[in-house]
């Protein structure tokens, strides 16, 4: 018998359980006689360890610490050296490799440090070097190594200015790799001419690597002036430092040297490979859900947009299904993965998983029948949604009620960017803890 909050519970687990960044490593990678075979979505590599001196593992990223554990499974005595940078919170126990901690969504001193150390650890490979490195969502913050003249408070505030700005993560990424030593390509620039074998961990939509951890080993064809020309059109250049913006102006007049771009021979030797993302996630989640008894459709895995906007989408869905003039037979599940965003306008707290949440229940509020039958999950597949300890937001039938009762009004809070405060009150906070994975966010919709 079905069981819909129960059971969006489970079919949440099970996406997170599928890219779980240690099973898939284990999965994936092994060494059979002196040689690392990865099985990816490509075909499978055979790197032959014996023509290194020297084997490093790094990482960067709110999963590194578990790819780390993985990577000693299988490497072992081989590491020779090692380190990750990870999210507080976040971090395993490891043997070889050196776990560090560092701030997220706002660099910190330690994101600094941490990127420092790697830097210099890569900086130290010659050919005779094989660099695993272990990149995954989260890696644009805890890896952040300003150029000279911008201070970390500078880029801290930018930072935060660019997440509230609006914009998608590939434009702040943008900007974010022309504000750094170690991104679009620069720690590539760095490790030549070691190997670099790149495990990567999407968590960005579309799979873009040049924007996954804003692309620390991989061509970047953005530049200086198309930085500039996302600080104009999101109106944000008057917010942003000086140094931050007198540093992209010396970028465009040619003053700062550019990215590295495709073709150049820093890449020669640096292989990319995704291992995980959104969709394999998603499927997961819909294949147990047709398990539990639904009717499971997969939307998409690249939902983006205002989140507020989104959520209306999905309630126009649930709207159709219950009157039954939608092709989806019940009882519904409705599934969708992506990473929308939240332009902040009041002065509340929360995420845009929160956020997509109470736009939702706001398109039932004052409805006679309400959500009748109809059960909502937002939540990001990191266990953490914004400045919150939340993943997200799941809301029920009995939820309306209950805010109606404590005399809530879901348009106002949502008027404030205040979505952590509403579910706070009426109940609804999806707190999973830190997951050590990232693979964007994952929406759930039943219908019954």
């Amino acid at each position: 018998m079905i069981n819909p909050e129960n059971d969006m519970r489970s079919i949440f687990s099970h996406a997170l359980r599928r890219v779980d960044p240690y099973e898939m490593i284990i999965r994936s990678m092994s060494v059979e006689n002196d040689t690392l075979v990865i099985s990816h979505g490509a075909g499978t590599l055979r790197e032959d360890l014996r023509s290194y001196r020297d084997i490093m593992v790094l990482g960067i990223g709110k999963a590194s610490s578990k790819m780390g554990m993985a990577m000693e499974e299988i490497l072992g005595e081989r590491i020779s050296r090692g380190a990750v940078v990870t999210k507080y919170g976040h971090a395993e126990p490891l043997k070889s490799i050196q776990v560090m901690q560092a701030g997220h969504p706002i660099p910190d001193k330690n994101s600094v440090a941490g990127a420092r150390a790697l830097f210099d650890l890569a900086s130290g490979a010659d050919e005779k070097t094989l660099i695993i490195n272990l990149v995954s969502g989260g890696g644009s913050a805890l890896f952040s190594l300003p150029p000279e003249g911008i201070s970390l408070k500078d880029k801290q505030a930018a930072t935060k200015v660019l997440l509230e700005s609006g914009a998608d993560i590939g434009e702040i990424n943008c900007i974010r790799k022309h504000l750094s030593q170690v991104k679009g390509g620069l720690f590539a620039r760095a490790a030549f001419p070691a190997r670099m074998i790149n495990i990567i961990l999407s968590d960005v939509v579309g799979d873009r690597l040049d924007t996954i951890a804003s692309g620390i080993a991989v061509p970047d064809d953005t530049t200086y002036d198309q930085a500039l020309d996302i600080v104009n059109r999101y109106h944000i250049r008057d917010r942003l430092p000086a140094s931050v913006v007198d540093y992209l102006e010396s970028g465009k007049k040619g003053e700062v040297p550019d990215t590295p771009k495709q073709g150049d021979p820093v890449f020669d030797r640096v292989l990319n490979i995704l291992l995980g993302n959104n969709l394999a996630a998603c499927i997961a989640a819909r294949d147990h859900g047709v398990s539990l008894g639904y009717r499971a459709v997969l939307l998409t895995s690249t939902l983006t947009g205002e989140a507020r906007e989104a959520a209306k989408f999905f309630a126009a869905i649930a709207r159709d299904i219950r009157k039954g003039t939608a092709d989806f037979a019940r009882p519904a599940l409705i599934l969708a993965g992506g990473e929308t965003t939240v332009t902040i306008r009041g002065t509340g707290k929360g995420g845009r998983n929160q956020e997509m949440v109470l736009s939702f229940l706001n398109e039932f509020s004052g409805n006679q029948t309400g959500l009748e039958g109809i059960y909502f999950l937002s939540a990001g597949t990191d266990g953490t949604d914004g400045p919150t300890d939340a993943a997200g937001a799941l809301i029920g039938p009995d939820l309306l009620h209950e805010a109606a009762r404590l005399g809530l009004n879901p348009g106002a809070y949502l008027g404030n960017n205040d979505s952590y405060h509403f579910f706070e009150q009426a109940g609804g906070l999806f707190i999973t803890g830190p997951t050590n994975t990232n693979v964007c966010d994952i929406q759930l919709m039943i219908v019954t």
